[in-house]
């Protein structure tokens, strides 16, 4: 059934049945393991809505609920950290013997995952460049079978064309995943343009104030039954208190994001003017690479993006980084604060790495100004004999 209304609405309204829980507007914090039925034959039946607090709570049922909205999806579930939302999926859709198709600007740990356990059981992975559709093509094998983007890539930012992809992947019974946490399923919907498999790393925007760690899967029509079958054998589950969290920040996301993109140009816009900087990877740019695949499919931009220096000694790099006031040097991204961090590329397919040192940022809340006045400090130590 189509939404009579907005997603800035969903994530207000989704998940949430206030007289059900005697008029509170948040669904309370369950923290349940044991559940208890009202008879024996109910116990047989176990048709009642919760049955053991490692399937599902009323807390974490919500979270699902609304995500599954969000991601106009069939089925969703929650595992304890974003990465385990990646393992999840691969698992769920490939068995020893098959080949996967991953794009060499996979998030790392999930390449790592493809390059050790994977392998272990006998699968076998192709990375291929992230845009060229040629090379997805010519990829699949008699046994390829799934295809694993996440646009925009991990660090580089390049934008995979989802459309053309799942239409090459198709007609081959290949499934489509894709990790979707860079725009979250506000500004991306990839389920709606041909994938099977959402992920979300609920650790970064959607949760916003980094404070947890879980991630999120969500499944079409065909692929939920799969997904539901390896996340029961796993006995993946998440606790409420963290679920609160997570539809606590789910109900500020498109407030936030503005403000996380609209900072994130700003330095993005004002970094590319520097002399000290060879380039900005940035998708929401014109002059970006994949600025055209992201004007067509993006409702919008986050606040994640990456410039690279002109070639520096490693001392100089570091006057950049240390002397930093409002910018954090840590990992994740997507909570209040500002972050940088120096990132370190691994690919084995069409990319060269950066001539000089490649940072990430990730714009927070605070105030632009006082941001670019940071930034500003830091280029003139960066210069300093």
């Amino acid at each position: 059934m189509k939404k009579s209304h907005k997603d800035e609405t969903t994530l207000v309204t989704a998940g949430r049945e206030p007289f059900a829980h005697f008029g509170a507007v948040n669904t309370p914090v369950f923290r349940a393991s044991t559940i208890l039925f009202p008879t024996h034959a109910a116990l047989k039946a176990r048709t009642q809505p919760f049955i053991y607090g490692r399937r599902a709570t009323p807390t974490t049922r919500a979270l699902e609920e609304a995500l599954t909205e969000l991601e106009s999806g069939t089925r969703t579930v929650l595992v304890p950290s974003g990465l385990a939302a990646c393992t999840l999926a691969l698992l769920s859709f490939c068995k020893a013997g098959d080949h996967i198709v991953v794009s060499d600007g996979v998030y790392g740990p999930t390449r790592h995952f493809c390059d050790t356990i994977l392998r272990r059981w006998g699968i076998e992975t192709t990375y291929v460049a992230p845009c060229d559709t040629a090379a997805w093509r010519k990829a699949i094998r008699d046994n390829t079978a799934l295809f694993y983007l996440e646009s925009p890539s991990s660090l580089t930012f390049e934008v995979q064309d989802l459309p053309l992809l799942a239409a090459e992947a198709r007609p081959h019974g290949i499934k489509i995943l894709i990790d979707n946490t860079w725009a979250t399923p506000l500004l991306f919907k990839p389920l709606e343009l041909g994938a099977d498999i959402v992920i979300e790393a609920i650790t970064k925007y959607i949760g916003g104030h980094s404070d947890l760690t879980m991630g999120s899967v969500t499944a079409n029509k065909d692929a939920a039954d799969a997904l539901l079958d390896m996340h029961g054998h796993l006995g993946l589950t998440v606790g409420g208190d963290d679920a609160y969290l997570a539809l606590r920040g789910l109900r500020t996301l498109a407030t936030r994001l503005k403000r996380h993109a609209e900072t994130g140009l700003t330095l993005a816009r004002w970094l590319g003017a520097r002399p000290e900087v060879t380039r900005v990877l940035h998708p929401a740019l014109p002059d970006d690479p994949g600025h055209e695949i992201w004007r067509r499919d993006f409702r919008g931009t986050s606040g994640l993006f990456a410039f690279e220096l002109k070639p520096c000694p490693p001392d100089a790099l570091s006057r950049f980084l240390d002397g930093l006031q409002h910018f954090g040097m840590g990992y994740s991204w997507g909570g209040f604060e500002s972050l940088i961090v120096p990132a370190q590329i691994a690919r084995t397919a069409a990319y060269h790495a950066p001539q000089g040192p490649l940072l990430r940022i990730s714009a927070g809340l605070e105030e632009a100004g006082d941001l670019i006045a940071d930034l500003e400090a830091a280029f003139a130590r960066f210069a300093a004999p």
